[in-house]
C-alpha cells in the first residue's frame, strides 16, 4: 500500500524535488562561503541532506541541508579549532549525540512549541526571506543566498541598509528578471490548466529559463545590461566524481577527546536539533494533508546525515524551512521530493556546472519571495489576530524578535511571552469570584494549582467579617493539595469572624497520588 502511495505521487515529487534543488543548489554555496568552509562542503551536506537522511526521516515534507542558523557557529569553530578538519570531528561527535538524544526520545519536546509561535516563526521568515530578497532581485548581491539574520557581521550592514542600498543602485536586467520571474509563477499554475501539455513544467523551472534568456538576450542586444558572474550562481567548476573524492575530508581523530571539539559538538548537537524540532513543527503545520512527523525518528535521521558530513567534509545540517516550505508549495506530496533534489544536485553539479552558472540570483530571488509571501500572506496574519491576544500576542512578538535577531532568540523570546500569558491565564482564569452582598462565590473554572495561590490569597483576605463562603468545584478538573490546605486554614479562622463556609462538590474533588509503597493517599477537605 505504501509503495503503491509512492508510486502514485512519483511526478509530483519528481517536479517539487526540481523546484527545492534550484532554490537549494545557491543556499548550499552561500551557507558554505559565509561558514568560511570549503565551498563543496555545502554541496556535500546537500547531497548526503537529500540521498540519506531523507530516506531515514521522520517527515515526509521536510528538506535539510547546510543551515544559515548555524553560519555564524561553524565560522566561529573553524577559527577556534584551527582547521577544517579538527571542525568535522566535531560534526561527527554531533551527529553521535543526536543519535542518542533522537533514541532518548528529545523529539518528543516539539510538542511543547505553542501553534502561536511556531506560525509566527513562520511568517518572520516569509517577511525575512522577502527583505532579504529584494537587493538580490534588484541587482545588489553582496550578501550570500541563505542569510537570514538582520545584521550582517561581514559588512556590518542590516537588512534595512542593505534595502537601501539596494535601491540606490537598481540593475534594470535583475529588476526585469525578477518582476518576470514573479508574474510567471502567479499565472503560470492559471496557463496549466488551460493548456494540459504544461503541467508537466513547474513554474519554477520556467523562471529560470526566462531568467537566463532574459539576461542572453541582454548580452546580446546591450552587453552593459548583461549580468556578470558576481550576480550569478557560482557553482565551483567539477571534473568527473574523482572531485568529490579529492575534495572529501576526513576527520581528525587525534583530536577526538579534546575538550573544545567537545563543546563545539555538544552546541552544533543542541541548537541543530533545536533547529530541526522547530521546523518540522512548522512543516506540519504546511503539510495540505496533517500528517504528523516522528521527530524522534528526525533526530536519529539528523544524527546519521552529520556523522556522514563529518566523515566526508559536508558541513553540519538541519532540517530547514527555507527548503520545506518550497518543497510544500511546490506540490511535494512524499519524502522522495527531498530524494530527487538531492539527487538533481549531485548530477547537474557533477554534470551541467556550466549551465547552472547561467543563472541570475534575480530569478531565485522571484521565487524565494512567492515562498515568502505564502508564508505570511495577510489571510494567515488575520486568522491569528481574530484568535483572541492569547495566540496574537506571542505571534507578534515572535515575528518582530525572529526578523529583528535570528530564529533561535526569536523563537525562545515567544516562548518566554507564551509561557507568562499562560501563567497569567492559569492565575487569573482558574477562580472567578462573584460578591452578592455578604455573599461570595468562589468558583474553580479549570485546574487550579499551586500557582493559583497568591490571588486566592488574595481574594479571602478581603472577605469581611460575618459573611458567607460558598467555594465551587463543580467545573474543576483537579484542585492541588495546597489550594485544599488555604481552604481548610480559611474555615478555621472564619469560625472566630463569624464567616461561614459551604463546599460545593469540593468533597469528589480529591487530590490523589501514589506513595512509593504503592498506597493510594488522598487529601480531604476537613
Amino acid at each position: 500500500m505504501e509503495t503503491q502511495y509512492y508510486k502514485d505521487n512519483l511526478k509530483a515529487d519528481i517536479l517539487s524535488g526540481l523546484v527545492v534543488f534550484l532554490v537549494a543548489l545557491p543556499l548550499c554555496l552561500g551557507i558554505a562561503l559565509a561558514s568560511n568552509a570549503p565551498i563543496i562542503s555545502g554541496i556535500i551536506s546537500g547531497i548526503i541532506a537529500g540521498l540519506v537522511v531523507s530516506l531515514l526521516s521522520g517527515s515526509m515534507l521536510s528538506v535539510s541541508g547546510p543551515a544559515a542558523g548555524l553560519t555564524v557557529i561553524v565560522a566561529s569553530a573553524i577559527a577556534k579549532l584551527g582547521s577544517f578538519q579538527t571542525f568535522l570531528t566535531a560534526v561527527f561527535l554531533s551527529g553521535v549525540i543526536q543519535i542518542i538524544l533522537g533514541l532518548c526520545r528529545a523529539g518528543t519536546l516539539s510538542a511543547f512549541f505553542p501553534n502561536s509561535v511556531v506560525r509566527g516563526m513562520l511568517a518572520a521568515i516569509g517577511i525575512t526571506i522577502i527583505l532579504k530578497q529584494i537587493p538580490h532581485g534588484l541587482g545588489r548581491d553582496t550578501d550570500y543566498e541563505g542569510d537570514l539574520n538582520f545584521w550582517n557581521v561581514t559588512d556590518h550592514e542590516n537588512t534595512l541598509t542593505e534595502l537601501a542600498l539596494a535601491f540606490k543602485s537598481i540593475s534594470p536586467t535583475a529588476c526585469l528578471i525578477t518582476v518576470a520571474g514573479i508574474f510567471t509563477l502567479i499565472y503560470w499554475p492559471n496557463l496549466q490548466k488551460k493548456m494540459k501539455a504544461l503541467e508537466f513544467l513547474p513554474a519554477a523551472l520556467i523562471v529560470v529559463i526566462l531568467g537566463v534568456v532574459i539576461n542572453e538576450l541582454m548580452g546580446a542586444v546591450a552587453p552593459s545590461m548583461m549580468l556578470m558572474s558576481d550576480h550569478l550562481v557560482s557553482v565551483p567548476p567539477i571534473e568527473g566524481l574523482s572531485f568529490f573524492v579529492q575534495e572529501f575530508s576526513l576527520p581528525g581523530w587525534s583530536l577526538l577527546t579534546n575538550k573544545d571539539v567537545l563543546v563545539v559538538a555538544v552546541t552544533i548537537a543542541i541548537v541543530g536539533s533545536i533547529e530541526t524540532l522547530l521546523c518540522i513543527e512548522a512543516t506540519d503545520k504546511l503539510d495540505p494533508e496533517g500528517r504528523i512527523s516522528n521527530t524522534n525518528r528526525e533526530l536519529l535521521a539528523q544524527g546519521t546525515g552529520n556523522i556522514l558530513c563529518g566523515l566526508v567534509g559536508g558541513l553540519p545540517m538541519t532540517s530547514v524551512i527555507v527548503r520545506s516550505s518550497a518543497n510544500v508549495y511546490s506540490g511535494a506530496k512524499t519524502r522522495m521530493s527531498c530524494f530527487f533534489h538531492g539527487l538533481f544536485l549531485f548530477v547537474c553539479v557533477w554534470l551541467l556546472t556550466p549551465w547552472l552558472n547561467r543563472i541570475p540570483l534575480a530569478t531565485l530571488a522571484a521565487i524565494l519571495c512567492v515562498v515568502g509571501y505564502k508564508l505570511t500572506s495577510p489571510a494567515i496574519i488575520q486568522k491569528v489576530y481574530s484568535s483572541g491576544r492569547e495566540q496574537f500576542i506571542p505571534f507578534f512578538v515572535t515575528v518582530g524578535t525572529v526578523i529583528l535577531t535570528d530564529l533561535l532568540k526569536g523563537v525562545l523570546v515567544g516562548l518566554v511571552v507564551a509561557f507568562i500569558l499562560l501563567i497569567k491565564t492559569s492565575i487569573y482564569g482558574a477562580v472567578v469570584v462573584v460578591r452578592e452582598g455578604k455573599d461570595h462565590f468562589i468558583q474553580f473554572t479549570k485546574d487550579v494549582t499551586f500557582s493559583n495561590k497568591a490571588y486566592l490569597r488574595d481574594v479571602l483576605k478581603t472577605i469581611p467579617k460575618d459573611s458567607k463562603v460558598y467555594f465551587d468545584g463543580t467545573r474543576a478538573m483537579f484542585i492541588n493539595y495546597d489550594i485544599y490546605e488555604m481552604i481548610n486554614e480559611f474555615k478555621e479562622r472564619g469560625v472566630e469572624l463569624g464567616i461561614e463556609v459551604e463546599m460545593i462538590e469540593m468533597k469528589g474533588k480529591n487530590y490523589r497520588w501514589v506513595t512509593r509503597k504503592g498506597e493510594r493517599v488522598n487529601a480531604e477537605l476537613s
